[in-house]
């Protein structure tokens, strides 16, 4: 088969990841079991399954949220009135800080004593996270001091400047100069502050300088930290300004009100969200939790690189791939796509990555996230890892959908990112690139498909491939469109082996859901790949591929909650097509060779609560037992089996069931009687003694439940 992709495919983009990953020697497909757990294991919270075919976050926020499906309401975050950042010199409105004094809320803040200091000392240089609303606690410092108006200065001016810079403007008594940036060429110092202080004593002004926490502060500066009022005490002091005592705690009793205050939302938010409850607009209840969180991320992207590094942007959507994993897999992982972002546009960009510099607390509080010890699933067994999440699970899909569709020009370096991701020989990695580009095919199934998934599913790398088939299923448990149609549509491909084995191996993962429409499209494969080989007897190695995937996601049919329906499935094809026939008792031997995590095989375990589907087996084996063609692998299942009983008291009394269904005349009873007789112990060990009990079975009629088969 050829492994060129089609003339209208989009060029694969050279980078780090795809040159490593061409110099490594090519791995074997990883065993379908393996596949299934890796994506149980990896897959994000958000898509966390629920048993039916969406998790119940992913329902909830890809499907709903990512969709749209919500009126479009616009909010005013600013806080008062496009003051912000970067405002440049001038009054601020007497009115602006009146709104604003009526939404402050200092109650359990440091407040009064900072307006003591302030009184006492003329300058207050207030430092504090960015969005605590140190810059509104600024202006009223000011306000509830009398020192109005209130002149905002240039956030330009440099720490050296201030003194020359800081002039008497009439009658502006309180002046405020926010976000200060201090740097290694200009500190703030405190001979800045002392200069400062004269002229504003003499001036009978007071000046206030708003700053985040910096290593280019003079330690000897006397700093005031503003800690942000706790988002509840907020909520309650605003409601009861404007509401009676009854109508207030109403308000904050409802499950909504309770629901926002635990993703962690901003004090500008949820002074945003009181007005909300007074309007006492139920939409606007339902919906302003998420258009705030969606004006985030706006934000984040929309920023300049002077405001927030392409850097930090980087780190935020390798946060979104990899949220709730490993914080030293995802900063790695977010500096790979930091670099491919360089070349955006100039390949031959080789800016070096700086090797520190980053603060673990700065960066995640920027991106309202938080770090957290957890155990991390791993082939070797649990670890304990340094682990980083969102503080709202719903931010994840909603970045990458701003990402991937408000800001196409990253897309070559993110779909970059994610060739080497999908490549990358770690489980976790590739699940969460399979899971990020399910995100992605819910917003934009044509371009993902285009652009990834038809790639993937061609390429050379079975990581690759692999990937692709995870992210298959991860679009269809989360909603996405049209997946089932792409799947099926790619299993009857008779020209495209690569791009057939993905869905054939993407049948078995989403088979649980729907086990007829599952096995009718495997059938139809086995039937092509049968009819094949009448033609030509020697088939190419793609085909063969795809003949040993399809037993293999029959058997992961059989071992999954839809064992019962997959099961009612195969045995009317034990009397239809050759092709049919082969697939299904191939596809139920290999559910039987499936090794055991305890001692009981899984297959005779999952059946034997079951009489009518126990019925069921005993046909199936029956009839491998009587076909010349699997025969010895039958047998292979019983010896097996026979072991296990020796040591599990429930596969003991499954067989003692089970064996006697089996016998339909003289020679059945002899061949299971030899079998019995003969079956040996592992490693040189003696025969199970469990085999003597169970050859007393065969002269038994069969039980009752079985008696019809």
């Amino acid at each position: 088969m050829s492994d060129q992709p089609p003339p209208d495919a989009p060029a694969e983009a050279a980078g780090p990841a795809q040159e490593k990953a061409a110099a490594e020697p090519e791995q074997p497909a990883q065993e379908p079991w393996a596949a299934r757990r890796d994506l149980d294991a990896h897959t994000p919270p958000s898509m966390v399954f629920d048993g039916i075919n969406r998790g119940v976050t992913a329902h909830q926020v890809i499907g709903d949220i990512i969709s749209g499906g919500k009126t479009e309401i616009h909010y005013e975050f600013g806080g008062f009135g496009g003051f912000g950042g970067g405002q440049v010199s001038g009054e601020i409105p007497a009115g602006t800080l009146e709104r604003l004094a009526d939404s402050f809320v200092s109650e359990g803040t440091a407040f009064g004593s900072l307006l003591e200091r302030l009184r006492h000392e003329h300058v207050l240089v207030l430092t504090g996270a960015p969005f605590t609303g140190r810059r509104t606690a600024a202006l009223m410092l000011l306000h509830r001091l009398g020192a109005t108006p209130v002149h905002a200065m240039d956030r330009e001016v440099t720490p050296s400047e201030l003194s020359r810079r800081f002039v008497s403007t009439g009658e502006a008594h309180g002046h405020v100069l926010c976000d200060l940036e201090p740097s290694r060429e200009q500190p703030l110092r405190e001979a800045h502050l002392l200069a400062l202080r004269g002229q504003l004593r003499e001036q009978n002004a007071y000046l206030v300088i708003t700053t985040g926490h910096s290593p280019y502060i003079e330690d000897t500066v006397r700093l005031a930290d503003w800690q942000a009022p706790a988002p509840e005490t907020v909520l309650s002091t605003l409601l009861h300004r404007h509401l009676g005592q009854a109508e207030a705690q109403e308000l904050l009793a409802r499950p909504a009100v309770t629901e926002f205050l635990s993703r962690g939302h901003q004090i500008r938010e949820v002074v945003g969200y009181a007005a909300v409850l007074l309007r006492a607009d139920e939409t606007e209840m339902e919906q302003y939790s998420l258009v705030t969180l969606e004006r985030q991320v706006q934000e984040w992207f929309e920023e300049a690189d002077n405001r927030l590094h392409l850097r930090e942007k980087a780190f935020l959507i390798a946060l979104a791939a990899f949220d709730n994993g490993p914080y030293a897999l995802t900063a790695e992982l977010s500096d790979t796509l930091y670099s491919a972002l360089l070349r955006t546009g100039d390949d031959r960009f080789q800016k070096a990555i700086p090797v520190f510099g980053t603060h673990i607390a700065k960066r995640l509080q920027i991106a309202r996230a938080r770090r957290y010890t957890a155990d991390e699933q791993t082939e070797w067994g649990p670890v304990t890892q340094l682990k980083a999440a969102f503080l709202d699970d719903r931010v994840a899909p909603i970045l990458l959908r701003e990402v991937w569709t408000g800001h196409p020009a990253a897309r070559p370096a993110l779909i970059t990112w994610l060739d080497g991701l999908a490549a990358d020989g770690r489980p976790f990695v590739r699940t969460r690139a399979a899971a990020t580009v399910a995100v992605l095919a819910f917003t934009d199934l044509p371009s993902t498909m285009a652009l990834i998934l038809e790639r993937w599913a061609r390429a050379k790398e079975s990581r690759r491939q692999l990937t692709a088939v995870s992210a298959l299923a991860l679009a269809h448990r989360i909603g996405a469109p049209n997946i089932p149609r792409i799947i099926n549509g790619w299993s009857a491909d008779g020209q495209d082996p690569k791009r057939c084995w993905v869905a054939v191996r993407a049948l078995g993962l989403i088979g649980p859901e729907r086990p007829a429409e599952t096995l009718a499209a495997l059938r139809v494969q086995a039937r092509h790949q049968y009819e094949k080989k009448l033609a030509q007897p020697r088939i190419g190695v793609g085909d063969q591929q795809v003949t040993a995937e399809l037993p293999q996601s029959v058997a992961l049919l059989l071992l999954s909650p839809a064992a019962g329906a997959a099961l009612a499935e195969l045995l009317p094809t034990l009397d239809g097509h050759a092709s049919a026939r082969t697939l299904a008792l191939d596809g139920f031997l290999t559910a039987c060779e499936r090794p055991a995590p305890a001692s009981a095989p899984p297959l005779l375990a999952g059946y034997a609560g079951a009489p009518a589907a126990f019925a069921g087996v005993a046909r199936l084996l029956s009839a491998a037992l009587n076909d010349r063609s699997f025969n010895e692998r039958a047998e292979a299942v019983l010896r097996a089996w026979v072991r296990a009983a020796d040591s599990d008291a429930g596969t003991a009394v499954a067989l003692a069931t089970l064996l006697p269904a089996l016998v339909t005349g003289t020679r059945d009873a002899a061949r299971l009687d030899h079998l019995l007789d003969t079956v040996s112990g592992l490693d040189g060990k003696p025969g199970p003694t469990v085999a003597t009990r169970l050859r007393a079975t065969l002269a038994a009629p069969p039980a009752a439940p079985l008696a019809h088969v």
